[in-house]
């Protein structure tokens, strides 16, 4: 029985450890029948160590999404390896420390910028730099962390989050004629290196051990996995602008 990405071709971004969204839907697409290629920064080499772990062999591209020369290249890059692309991943995200841990009111634009840059122009950015290679539609699947709530410790990544959420929108009201659809996951805290990152993390995780309907494992990523190879396949032809929780069911709970 062949998979649900059978024949796709999908560039993930965002592989850092084995404990990453990024890292588990690279191998459930595999695992799929899609042909995976991977893009790091700034050390591609701890990416290449980690694809070693995968199903299947894969090559992996220096991609810093916000240099211009890097984003300009990629699709020369990846239509020699793979010839097109049916699906993209971005799994990207980063603001300085002095944005996070509960400095929100003293945070200089620089840094804001920054996490702007990276966590949310980066959507689009990466999407136009693949979409030469995307003929024939397909598939932007993003990763939040549901924005429409001020969360503890997390600050100026808050609102890069939620431009993130607004750019998927605008992305798929302008790339819908193409037949490219653009979807988000929000996942569940996760012990993901970009949570370490994160000055106070326990206190926003110790939310879903009070409040989450369903049991939430900060050790698996692999619910979040799943959702956005759901989304990469065909089995959401007409689902675009949109963002799927996997979180437990924490967004549903008032208290």
């Amino acid at each position: 029985m062949s998979g649900i990405l059978e024949g796709k071709r999908v560039l993930i971004t965002g592989v850092l450890t084995e404990a990453s969204i990024a890292f588990h839907t690279a191998k459930l697409a595999q695992e799929q029948g899609a042909e995976v290629i991977l893009t790091a920064f700034p050390r591609p080499t701890l990416t290449e160590r980690i694809a070693k772990k995968l199903p299947k062999p894969t090559k992996v591209i220096e991609l810093d999404v916000t240099n211009d020369e890097h984003l300009g290249r990629l699709a020369d890059i990846v239509g020699e390896e793979l010839g097109g692309l049916d699906g993209v991943v971005h799994s990207i995200g980063f603001a300085p420390q002095d944005a996070l841990g509960g400095n929100f009111l003293n945070t200089p634009f620089e840094s804001v910028a920054t996490a702007m840059h990276v966590s949310a122009f980066s959507l689009k950015s990466l999407t136009m730099a693949c979409l030469p290679l995307m003929q024939n539609g397909g598939s932007v699947v993003g990763l939040t962390f549901d924005a429409q709530f001020a969360w503890p410790q997390y600050d100026w990544m808050g609102p890069a989050k939620a431009a993130l959420e607004a750019t998927n929108r605008y992305m798929a009201r302008d790339l819908g004629k193409q037949n490219i659809r653009c979807n988000l996951i929000s996942a569940g805290p996760l012990g993901s290196m970009a949570a370490k990152s994160i000055p106070g993390f326990g206190e926003l995780a110790s939310v879903w051990d009070s409040r989450s309907p369903l049991e939430w494992d900060l050790k698996d990523p692999e619910p979040a996995g799943r959702g956005v190879v759901a989304l990469l396949s065909d089995w959401f032809p007409k689902t675009t602008g949109e963002i799927i929780h996997v979180d437990g069911g924490l967004h549903a709970i008032g208290a």
